[in-house]
């Protein structure tokens, strides 16, 4: 059964259930006045009036933050050698995008003697994509704050690790208690 209505103009809009299911099935019309949305119109509403749901990454604009990982590390690390080893901070992330940017946050609670030089490095997977020297004018512990903000081109999961070495001296990185940790913070940003 179908029910047809006509325009002023002679034309019509034939309705139709498509259904094949012997239960009834209501559609209620809302009391209010309007259009009623199409695939063809559904590119026009606005966002303000969406009080549901999530957009889809593609909709939002270059630069919107599409996801946020956060990672801590609170144990004593330390090195007396020249090779960047793994200090133990370290995340992944899977972007949505391959056109997405990361952009890495990372700060090292480190340690090191009067007048030596520590070094950082960040890596994606095995490569170096930002390498820093850390000096000490005293004994002192304090902290390295450092960004980087990188194009992987992947949508699979992608690890970010910090490494550390003695660029001179006796120098070593540590995170020297729980309440001050290492952290590091992923962020997937639309391109």
């Amino acid at each position: 059964m179908s029910i047809r209505l006509f325009n002023n103009s002679g034309g019509y809009i034939d309705l139709e259930s498509g259904g094949t299911s012997a239960a009834a099935n209501v559609f209620t019309l809302p009391a209010e006045t309007g259009t009623i949305l199409t695939s063809a119109t559904t590119s026009g509403i606005n966002a303000s009036a969406l009080s549901a749901g999530t957009l889809a990454a593609a909709r939002l604009p270059a630069g919107s933050v599409l996801q946020v990982v956060q990672y801590t590390y609170n144990t004593e690390f330390s090195t007396t050698s020249n090779t960047f080893a793994n200090m133990g901070l370290g995340g992944a992330i899977t972007p949505t995008s391959a056109s997405s940017k990361i952009l890495i946050l990372y700060s090292v609670g480190y340690l090191c003697q009067d007048g030596n030089l520590a070094g950082i490095r960040l890596l994606r997977e095995a490569t170096a994509i930002k390498t820093s020297i850390r000096a000490a004018s005293r004994d002192h512990a304090s902290y390295f704050h450092n960004l980087c903000l990188d194009s992987p081109n992947t949508t699979s999961s992608t690890t970010y690790t910090v490494q550390s070495n003695k660029n001179t001296g006796n120098a070593f990185l540590t995170c020297w208690n729980s309440e001050q940790p290492s952290t590091m913070i992923l962020m997937e940003i639309a391109a």
